[in-house]
């Protein structure tokens, strides 16, 4: 009587699913790479091409807001077209956007291309999540979701270090541009073995893209970040704050809309059920305010580290070390104590800010002639909690998607953690350069303590929205009956 009652939802597992899953994680490295390389790169991308400094938030914010706005229609494309073939094309075209990055010859070329790389890093990455819900077995699960960990530890160690070597050592002549072009070879060797190894995969129930659902994610998201941008440069005129109220209306509307598609019968961008479900909704809410608060300090920190304290490139990238180290620990740590649950990630969002404090604390005891082995106590103590937080968090908040919703519950949560970035780094890059502007001398370090103060701020607010995640990933099943 057992096994017909088991053989539903454990099926067969993939036969090359950790070899798929090597697949996948190639291509999260190439995301992660490009979402960071910027962060140290951008002051000399402006050296050379000119622009603004609204052109230094928009290389990554032209980035995360495209990606955002794809990722959730890059997962239906997934459930109707097949996964395979969707990844394919996303790593194809992601590559091709790393060429153009690479051969930009204004700041304007570049922002297009970035907008090309993240467009179809909207299509390739959400499909990595459903495949991985497909291949493995529930036991297996955890192991792999939990091997992002490391890889996006270690891209985060060497991601900053390899920008600042690839643009200090100039290679051909490339300076800068060799970030972009190293994607090359990465991109066309998830081709070659995910033509290979990935398996077939598509949703079993017949679905239409959702052409208007996509227009109004894409204006909601396009209103809240251009204004952020673009209003500091225009003295914040009245535009800049209607375009805001209108991403807010858009945002309204789109929820709306998704929701009498639902109703109707038709097939929403969003499944509107996935926004009763405590795990989902708590997970978006979660991840909005840690990957702005995340995103707005890396960028931020880097132009401190450069235009505040005269690192190099390479130092500036040198220096993120310890934070990225604390990251894979944090991740190790997460695995012995997974049984906390919800615990795990709420702590280490204290440690997060916790640490976010010692950087203030470092910047404010040596003011200008802070070095890096001064920063390596507190980013540790940071890294190790961002590990914390991480680990758990994907986990926790798919645990009670239905297989039908994978596609767009991934697509959507990944959109929101791209949205959350582009968000950030239009926040505090704004703080940044408003308070700045505001001086006759310029003080830095007094610039960065109060972007750290609000930094902070942040976390404990991500603090806060967790307590609306299930105490264990396994009540995820339970929290959207």
């Amino acid at each position: 009587m057992k096994a017909p009652l088991q053989e539903p939802s454990a099926p067969p597992a993939y036969r090359w699913r950790w070899v798929a899953l090597l697949v996948i994680l190639a291509a999260e490295v190439m995301d992660l790479l490009d979402a960071m390389i910027t962060n140290i790169a951008a002051p000399s991308i402006r050296d050379d091409l000119g622009g603004t400094p609204a052109t230094i938030q928009w290389l990554g914010a032209a980035y995360t807001l495209s990606m955002a706005v794809g990722l959730i229609t890059g997962g239906r494309l997934g459930d109707i077209f097949g996964r395979k073939r969707m990844f394919l094309i996303g790593a194809a075209g992601f590559t091709v956007g790393s060429l153009l990055c690479g051969i930009a010859q204004s700041p304007e070329m570049l922002v297009g291309a970035r907008v090309v790389q993240g467009l179809f890093g909207a299509v390739m990455l959400p499909q990595g999540l459903g495949m991985i819900k497909e291949m493995f077995p529930p036991k297996e699960m955890g192991a792999a979701f939990g091997l992002f960990g490391p890889v996006m530890g270690l891209s985060s160690v060497g991601g900053p270090v390899l920008a600042g070597w690839l643009v200090d050592s100039d290679f051909f002549g490339t300076g800068w541009r060799m970030i972009f072009l190293i994607n090359l070879p990465i991109g066309l060797a998830a081709l070659a073995a995910g033509t290979r190894f990935l398996p077939e995969s598509r949703s079993p129930h017949p679905l239409k893209l959702d052409v208007p659902g996509v227009l109004l994610a894409t204006l909601a998201g396009l209103l809240l970040v251009y204004p952020l941008v673009q209003g500091r440069e225009s003295g914040w005129p009245a535009w800049a704050f209607v375009m805001i109220g209108a991403s807010v209306a858009a945002f309204g509307v789109f929820g709306w809309f998704e929701s009498r598609k639902g109703r109707a019968g038709g097939d929403p961008l969003v499944v509107p059920g996935l926004f009763r479900k405590r795990a989902f909704t708590g997970g978006l809410l979660t991840g909005l305010v840690f990957f702005s608060s995340m995103a707005g300090f890396i960028l931020v920190f880097n132009l401190y580290t450069q235009l505040g304290l005269g690192y190099s490139t390479l130092k500036a990238g040198l220096v993120m070390i310890p934070w990225s180290l604390g990251m894979v620990a944090g991740f190790g740590l997460a695995q012995v104590v997974q049984r906390f649950g919800r615990k795990v990630l709420q702590g280490g969002v204290l440690v997060m800010t916790l640490g976010t404090l010692g950087v203030l604390a470092t910047i404010a005891a040596a003011g200008a002639t802070v070095t890096p082995w001064q920063f390596v106590p507190a980013l540790t103590v940071t890294g190790i909690g961002m590990g914390l937080l991480m680990a758990p968090f994907f986990d926790i908040v798919l645990a009670g998607v239905e297989q039908h919703e994978t596609g767009s519950a991934s697509g959507t949560l990944t959109a929101v953690q791209q949205l959350g970035g582009a968000f950030g780094v239009a926040l505090l890059g704004t703080v940044f350069f408003d308070l700045l502007g505001a001086q006759r001398i310029p003080d830095f370090g007094g610039v960065m303590t109060t972007v750290l103060w609000v930094v902070a701020g942040m976390l404990l607010l991500t603090f806060a929205t967790a307590f609306l995640l299930p105490k264990q990933a396994r009540e995820g099943e339970q929290a959207g009956h």
